[in-house]
């Protein structure tokens, strides 16, 4: 009997990370490879277990995710807020967990757009010369 799936899309900055979420206590893969290889480090650790703890789902569910784009840390967010999503859709009372600490917003700061006139940036401007 196959078991169900709950599939999400989470987004941080240009990353974009598509999660599904099944039963099962194997290990949550990332690109193919399981997420401790891709995010290392406690603090990373730490950040993609937290939808799991807030739930108390760790261990009992498993997840396979695509992530593209971005970098490292955007993509690690993109990540936690895909998990957040597929994991508030099993069950009402995830939702409420989840929501409560934040992990269902997604995060609205983007780079801001480069502006005609200036220099590089959106907003450095030209140096004036000094005399």
């Amino acid at each position: 009997m196959p078991t169900q799936v709950y599939s999400s899309v989470g987004r941080r900055k240009e990353a974009v990370a598509r999660v599904r979420v099944l039963e099962g206590n194997s290990q949550v893969t990332v690109n193919g490879k399981p997420i401790s290889e891709v995010f290392r480090g406690i603090v990373f650790q730490k950040a993609y277990q937290q939808p799991f703890e807030a739930t108390k789902t760790l261990g009992k569910l498993t997840a396979t995710v695509k992530v593209e784009g971005g970098g490292q840390v955007s993509q690690l967010k993109a990540v936690v807020h895909g998990l957040s999503r597929s994991l508030g859709k099993i069950n009402s009372d995830y939702h409420l967990a989840l929501k409560k600490q934040g992990l269902l917003t997604r995060d609205p700061r983007v780079k801001e757009r480069r502006k005609f006139g200036l220099a590089h940036k959106a907003r450095a401007k030209k140096q004036s010369p000094k005399r």
